[in-house]
């Protein structure tokens, strides 16, 4: 149902229900169609309707009548109302008082008029001057190796809620915070050294925590060869080759993985608005400021030498340390440094995308900044948390790459879902944007916080079980009916957006097959569905609509036939065809996957 229409519908039930409570002598002041708004929801079963509406059970006790009752006799006015049957075919009052519409053929189609009337924004609300600026941060991965799998999940989904936030009519802000200090930077580090002297991974003077992975001698060989390598956001650095300056080697080390991590997210389809290091909250000093103004705030004290933060008195389980007793500070203390940056800079709503290992962040950031006392918000930041992602391939789980050694890297993920047989020479071929799509769609399919197994043959496979590739065909299926009939999907919609009332009504009324009511269904339901992703902060959301919307596409393709003699039925089918393949490219877009016109 489309938001005109929700509206609608609430305004009749508002009328029906002040005659109601008139009747019944209750006052008019809990006449409210925000009320009647919110009782309007799509029922789980296509039986029980198009959209149902619990009103009755919300107004028994108000109203002192039970719920059928009330329900029947809202039914009964809405039948009564002349207003009511250009919307709504039928009305019944079901179970404990759920009231159950089902719309006219006519409202079903008035989907594609609105599709017509503007085909790059259906469903999209752009965001204006009072837009609030909403600041997501994702990926955030320590610059200490390749991105791997999980980073690709949190890639996907980070990319994806932007999209739709975006999309819902809020300003978004993209930011990748970089952990660019602290022990795993210095094992970083250590490891470069040892293999720029050739310590080898199997000799016991090699770092016992370093990393082992085959891009450390790459580092290594690129730093010894006095190699310039730069960041997307900063300046280059030429090394000096000393393997003796390990400040040196950090620099160099650090910023030739930033680089490496730029290379895998634009291959990925990733960008940012900023990169945030938190090297700089210490060179600026908020690390120490922040500090400072939570000591002033009366809720810390010393203990053993080290100093504590109460953040029992903020919800969290136990009070945490801050600075150890010597001297370092606890990872948590930057992170809620970089946070106040954030409501700062303006951002009132922040939205962290992390790992479920970081559970325990939550808590304890959330507590440093209520300690603070500067009026940030309760809850702030958001958090979506995802579990981590199992690779298969050939029936068995991948567990390490040759590269990294330790983990699948997202490279491998997008150039195994990419391989293409080439008959001409026999080999394997890579297709970048067959294996970005791939990764991409199946990495934002499923819950956050659902385990996920990724299975690259599935990814491969040319099948209706492979949920990209079902979906885009759907699109490439359209865009060949068009091609059959020798018009563009442009000038279809074009040529039916001037079309008068009475006109559209005729035109429209030809659509009253079972599959292309369902279909005209499932299109109206797109700007919800990027509602509903946005505020629930689930991406996946769209993943599932768009499986949806192919096989109700499918489903109409196999059993109608679109070219048919009778002009004016082909023409409204044709329409049908070309909305449905802009409402999948506008879907796919979302969600950073290539909508192709051929399969």
């Amino acid at each position: 149902m489309l938001e005109s229409q929700r509206q609608q519908l609430a305004a009749f039930l508002s009328d029906g229900l002040a005659a109601l409570a008139a009747e019944h002598g209750k006052s008019l002041e809990m006449v409210d169609q925000g009320l009647a708004a919110a009782s309007l929801e799509k029922p789980r079963q296509p039986e029980h309707g198009d959209i149902a509406s619990n009103l009755a059970m919300r107004l028994a006790k108000p109203l002192g009548l039970p719920p059928p009752k009330i329900g029947q006799a809202l039914a009964a006015a809405l039948k009564a109302d002349p207003r009511v049957p250009q919307l709504i075919q039928d009305i019944e009052v079901a179970g404990p008082g759920f009231i159950n519409f089902r719309l006219t053929s006519a409202a079903r189609a008035e989907v594609l008029k609105d599709i017509a009337r503007d085909p790059s924004g259906f469903g999209i609300c752009r965001p204006d001057d009072r837009a609030t600026h909403v600041l997501i941060e994702f990926v955030s991965a320590n610059p200490t190796g390749p991105l791997h799998v999980g980073h690709g999940r949190q890639a996907a989904l980070g990319d994806t809620l932007a999209a739709m936030l975006s999309a819902s009519g809020l300003r978004v802000f993209r930011e990748f915070y970089y952990n660019d200090a602290g022990a795993q930077i210095h094992n970083l580090a250590i490891s470069v050294q040892a293999r720029a002297k050739g310590i080898a991974i199997d000799d016991a003077a090699f770092p016992a925590d370093g990393y082992r992975g085959d891009y450390i001698a790459e580092i290594a060989a690129a730093y010894l060869n006095k190699e310039t390598v730069r960041a997307f956001d900063g300046e280059p650095m030429t090394s000096n080759g000393d393997v003796e300056d390990l400040e040196e080697i950090r620099r160099f080390a650090v910023t030739y993985l930033r680089h490496e991590q730029d290379l895998d997210l634009r291959a990925f389809g990733v960008s940012f608005d900023r990169y945030y290091l938190e090297s700089s909250l210490y060179k600026d000093g908020r690390v120490t400021s922040t500090v400072n103004a939570l000591v002033d705030s009366g809720h810390t004290y010393e203990h053993e030498g080290a100093l504590w933060l109460r953040s029992t008195e903020f919800g969290d389980d136990k009070d945490r340390v801050m600075r150890k007793s010597d001297g370092s500070y606890t990872y948590f203390v930057p992170d809620v440094a970089y946070h106040v940056t954030k409501w700062e800079r303006g951002f009132t709503k922040a939205i962290n995308i992390q790992g479920s290992d970081h559970h325990g962040t939550i808590a304890r950031v959330r507590a440093g900044l209520q300690a603070l006392d500067i009026g940030i918000t309760k809850g702030f930041p958001d958090y979506v948390l995802h579990k981590m992602v199992t690779v298969m391939r050939g029936g068995e789980e991948v567990k390490i790459s040759k590269r990294a050694g330790s983990y699948v890297t997202l490279r491998d993920l997008i150039t195994w879902s990419g391989e293409i047989d080439d008959p001409s020479d026999h080999l394997v071929a890579v297709d970048e944007q067959r294996g970005r799509d791939a990764v991409r769609f199946f990495l934002v399919s499923r819950k956050a916080d659902s385990e996920f197994i990724f299975d690259v043959d599935l990814a491969l496979s040319r099948s209706e079980d492979n949920p990209v590739y079902y979906v885009q065909y759907a699109h490439a299926r359209s865009c060949s009916v068009l091609a059959q009939a020798n018009v563009q999907a442009a000038e279809v919609l074009q040529a039916v957006h001037g079309l008068a009332d009475d006109d559209w009504g005729r035109f429209l009324g030809q659509l009253q097959a079972p599959k292309e009511q369902a279909l005209l269904n499932r299109l109206a339901e797109f700007p919800e569905v990027i509602r509903n992703s946005a505020q629930e902060l689930s991406p996946h959301l769209m993943a599932f609509y768009l499986r949806d919307l192919a096989a109700d596409f499918h489903g109409f393709y196999n059993s109608e036939r679109v070219l048919v003699d009778d002009q004016q039925l082909r023409s409204a089918r044709l329409l049908l065809v070309a909305a449905t393949g802009q409402v999948l490219r506008l879907g796919l877009g979302l969600l950073g996957v290539s909508a192709p016109a051929r399969m």
